[in-house]
């Protein structure tokens, strides 16, 4: 993965396309191609509801939003652990395993900061 990126909307567009990257060199295999799709789907959703939240038109509807993305984080955080567990070394999960982990975290705070 690249340095940390600060500009959250291509930060959550990075994630998304380095999860597909790796899906793309996992072996063909039942449980991985299933847990690849939740995968897939989760990291696009934080990119997708990141770029909703900046569009919303109300502070109810952006919390809603940014919530979502949280939600789709951890989610994906699931996803790569078991992929993680299911599979050999040879697969750099952790790096992508903490980017989950850092953008939930940045979304609590933006949760957070946003309902004070």
């Amino acid at each position: 993965m690249a340095p940390k990126e600060y500009d959250l909307e291509n930060r959550t567009y990075l994630f998304a396309r380095d999860c597909r990257q790796l899906v793309k060199k996992l072996p063909k295999f039942v449980s991985n191609i299933e847990d690849s799709k939740q995968l897939v789907r989760s990291s696009g959703s934080v990119g997708a509801n990141y770029i909703e939240a900046n569009e919303s038109f109300s502070k109810k509807d952006f919390l809603y939003r940014v919530k979502i993305c949280r939600k789709e984080a951890k989610e994906s955080v699931l996803w790569l652990n078991l992929l993680n567990d299911l599979n050999s070394d040879e697969f750099e999960f952790h790096p992508l395993i903490d980017e989950a982990v850092e953008l939930k975290k940045i979304f609590s705070t933006i949760i957070k900061n946003s309902e004070k």
